[in-house]
């Protein structure tokens, strides 16, 4: 009897890992500078992470500071970008058959040479894909 728990235990506890993976949170690193036109796209973007709850791990990366040039180095940033957003390790998602990469500000706002081609909706519509 006590094997058979023994090998039900070791059983579980290798297969449970792997159960315990869907569950993790989705981890969103924000690179940003924290400059004025740049702050209503960084509101925007708490309130809509903050909709998702314990569902997402947001990190925020200023650009400027000794641990956003360090974070920039990690992920081979090397040019004067004012946001980057990454949901696990990727900055770019297929969103209705699109990819949009999530770099510069939105469509629609802040100078037009740093606005990236992606929405707050799109976004919004990358984080529901991966947070199932």
């Amino acid at each position: 009897m006590n094997r058979i728990c023994l090998l039900l235990v070791v059983s579980l506890s290798l297969l449970w890992p792997g159960q315990a993976t869907a569950a993790d949170p989705v981890t969103v690193d924000v690179l940003f500078m924290d400059h004025g036109p740049l702050r209503p796209t960084l509101n925007k973007l708490k309130e809509v992470f903050e909709g998702y709850g314990t569902r997402l791990t947001v990190r925020w990366h200023d650009f400027e500071s000794p641990e956003g040039e360090e974070f920039m180095a990690k992920m081979g940033i090397t040019n004067h970008v004012p946001l980057v957003i990454w949901m696990n390790g990727k900055d770019s998602i297929a969103i209705d058959g699109t990819m949009c990469t999530f770099s510069g500000f939105p469509s629609g706002s802040g100078p037009a040479m740093f606005q990236g081609k992606w929405t707050i909706e799109q976004l919004s519509k990358a984080l529901e894909m991966i947070t199932k």
